[in-house]
């Protein structure tokens, strides 16, 4: 699925409007239709009752078009509109003049508001703006949003909450943006929608398919997409018949220190429940025993010195490399993951500390090896680029820094994105709270690693890796909860989230 910026949303519309045909007004009732069917499929008591405010543009027009559905299936209905500037879009006012007619009362909001006062248990539908805002609300518009947030009552907002906008909204004023229970989108998600700190504004999300041109959507152009079950499998090669180990590529893992061999266990058991030919595992020689006890199917090369990583081997023999979990930064493995990427000839995949040591200096970054892919979280990211001030931002530098550098960034979180070293950016639908957990990184690296081995090429593997990721955390989560969920469960589920992906 795509990801469009407010302008492509516009053109859209106007695309699909000219090659259906259809009218504006005609393409307003179809979306209206679909939020007043999602509206009754989480509010469907018949006593419920609805307090319905819309602005002046089109995101107004929706909101009378439901409140007119609303009334016509027997639902109580209260109607405001908020109108300052006291002009309409056409479409607006046709579907304003549309409820007059009715005989609906419509209570006129325009230089001052007077608190409305309704029973317990209203929901209100927020349409005061949508898609198209450009700027911060202020005036007697965040008055209405204000009150709405204090109001007490559900707040569903038709295609995006009022204030918020579909970007960045860094500088936004954050008091004068709707907080809704729930957000019902019109045929894609926004992009701010994706991060973390506007999640109290969006509530729960539901993507409304409103049929826009199918054509028009495939010729537009996005740097934003989604990863989703259908993508994945078109990436994924499954096994011929005659297969043999040699055919899956050998890993090499650098991980772990003292304290932290749980963090190569996880890497290694994720590479090796993720098909890998086979793997072997460099680690400082406190933990040979540990990998040999919990993962007997891994190789070890264990360090000569016993707590750190202190010098890198020679991985010409190996068709992927990943360094990073557990690893630590005492100065000596320092040393050796630089030469490390001074001696990469096979796809490399850092994460954890490898990332941390590399932040230390800009010169470090300029020696990482085309194809690379790096699993930064955001604080991880941070340290590598300088202070983030949003996610917008950080998505943005994340672009840059893997355009400059010709890497694959995953930026993990709620979405993960997975940054192209084009600088496109594909989001992930899978995962859930639960996978908040130490070690879940550390298992994502080795399911990266064992793609990477297999010869998949960098951005796949890094897409394909963060779906299953998710996914049998996804699958995890149905058995543990939120709560109880530990990173060696999404290990024990990947067997599952691959049995999905192979259509077995």
């Amino acid at each position: 699925m795509k990801i469009f910026p407010a302008s492509t949303l516009k053109y859209l519309d106007a695309y699909t409007i000219e090659h259906e045909p259809i009218s504006s007004v005609d393409l307003m009732e179809r979306a209206a239709m679909a939020v007043t069917k999602a509206v009754l499929r989480r509010y469907s008591d018949d006593s419920v009752c609805f307090a319905v405010f819309a602005g002046c543009g089109n995101n107004g027009g929706d909101a009378f078009a439901v409140a007119r559905m609303l009334l016509k299936k027997g639902y109580a209905v209260d109607v405001w509109s908020v109108n300052p500037e006291e002009r309409m879009s056409p479409d607006c006012y046709e579907n304003f003049q549309r409820l007059i007619r009715m005989g609906v009362v419509v209570n006129e909001i325009r230089k001052d508001f007077v608190e409305p006062s309704f029973s317990n248990g209203t929901i209100i539908i927020d349409g005061l703006f949508g898609s198209g805002l450009n700027r911060p609300l202020a005036g007697v518009c965040s008055d209405v949003v204000r009150w709405i947030n204090r109001s007490g009552s559900k707040v569903c907002s038709i295609d995006i909450p009022s204030g918020l906008m579909c970007e960045e909204n860094m500088d936004n004023s954050h008091d004068n943006i709707v907080r809704a229970d729930a957000t019902f989108t019109l045929q894609f998600p926004k992009l701010s929608f994706l991060f973390a700190e506007n999640e109290k504004y969006v509530g729960e999300l539901e993507v409304l398919d409103i049929s826009l041109s199918p054509e028009g959507i495939k010729q537009a152009r996005t740097v934003y997409n989604t990863t989703r079950l259908e993508d994945v499998q078109a990436m994924f090669a499954p096994r011929c018949k005659f297969a043999h180990k040699g055919n899956f590529g050998r890993a090499l893992l650098v991980a772990g220190s003292y304290g932290m061999a749980g963090a190569s266990v996880l890497a290694a058991k994720a590479a090796l429940r993720s098909g890998v030919g086979t793997l072997t595992v460099c680690l400082p020689r406190c933990n040979n025993v540990v990998m040999q006890c919990s993962v007997p199917e891994a190789m070890t090369l264990p360090d000569s010195c016993e707590t750190n990583i202190s010098a890198a081997v020679d991985t010409k023999r190996f068709s992927a490399v990943a360094i990073g979990p557990g690893l630590g930064r005492h100065s000596a493995t320092e040393k050796a993951l630089l030469q490390y990427i001074a001696d990469a000839s096979s796809p490399m995949v850092l994460d954890a500390d490898a990332l941390n040591i590399l932040s230390g200096s800009t010169c470090n970054l300029d020696r990482l090896p085309e194809g690379c892919v790096i699993t930064p979280h955001p604080a991880e990211f941070d340290r590598l680029v300088g202070h983030c001030c949003s996610s917008y931002e950080r998505l943005q530098k994340a672009r840059a820094f893997a355009q400059k550098y010709n890497l694959v960034v995953v930026l993990k979180g709620a979405y993960t994105a997975v940054v192209s070293p084009t600088g496109d950016c594909y989001f992930n639908t899978t995962g859930n709270p639960g996978m908040a957990t130490a070690g879940s990184g550390d298992v994502l690296t080795g399911v990266v690693l064992a793609l990477l081995a297999r010869g998949t090429d960098s951005l796949n593997a890094a897409r394909i890796a963060v779906y299953v990721h998710g996914l049998a955390g996804d699958i995890s989560a149905r058995k543990t909860g939120h709560t109880a969920l530990v990173a060696g469960d999404i290990v024990e589920a990947l067997p599952d989230a691959w049995k999905i992906i192979e259509c077995m």
